[in-house]
């Protein structure tokens, strides 16, 4: 093969791993440039499994790869779901879920169903927690309406009870708060968790045929 010709395709295996690694930035160093190494044997192998690399081939392995943004994509998505597995971080579970949002419409509700979990078991533990400073305010109220109907709150202290309120569970409150706050917190990290190794299998890297095994 013309010198030139190898030159071509070598040429675009190197932008293309440039762009990547720049897509990876955020990963930390030598992860990053594994993930790099490793894809640069692939393309190497595919491009040459059925004779010399020519810039022709070089482009159709490219581009069963993907744009090398979308493959960091994967990845980062992929390092961000072993973290949030390995620490079980409220935190990371969320962004994880976050960034499964993005990508389907069932990664949405997961997300709105974690927000309200997360956001509902800290209210009833703050709740409790605040009763004995504010015990004329926080609790679990029914609150009469003008409509002759009524709506339940769980009020955290911040401003006076509308008149003809009724404080549904007392002091029963505090107890009730904690241990069913915590458990709810507890909970919802479980479905977030499992909601998230759901995603890790559906989205986790692959490489188009004989994949590397740190792929798999």
């Amino acid at each position: 093969m013309a010198e030139p010709e190898i030159e071509i395709a070598q040429g675009k295996i190197k932008k293309y791993l440039q762009n990547l690694a720049t897509a990876l930035r955020s990963l930390p160093r030598e992860q990053a440039n594994d993930i790099v190494e490793e894809l640069r044997s692939h393309i190497v192998e595919k491009s040459t499994s059925n004779g010399p690399m020519t810039p022709a081939t070089m482009d159709a392995v490219l581009a069963a790869l993907g744009k090398p943004e979308n493959l960091a994509s994967l990845y980062l998505t992929d390092d961000l779901q072993v973290r949030a597995l390995a620490s079980r971080s409220p935190l990371l579970i969320l962004r994880t879920l976050f960034r499964w949002a993005s990508l389907s419409f069932a990664g949405f509700w997961v997300l709105i169903a974690s927000l309200v979990g997360y956001f509902l078991s800290l209210s009833m533990v703050v709740c409790a927690l605040v009763r004995p400073f504010h015990p004329l305010t926080a609790g679990l109220w029914q609150i009469p309406n003008p409509e002759n109907d009524y709506s339940i709150s769980l009020r955290l202290g911040f401003g006076a009870v509308p008149p003809g309120s009724l404080d549904l569970l007392g002091w029963w409150i505090v107890p009730i708060g904690i241990i069913g706050g915590i458990g709810l917190f507890l909970l919802t990290g479980v479905f977030g968790l499992s909601s998230i190794q759901r995603l890790r299998r559906a989205t986790s890297p692959r490489l188009p045929q004989n994949q590397p095994e740190n792929f798999r």
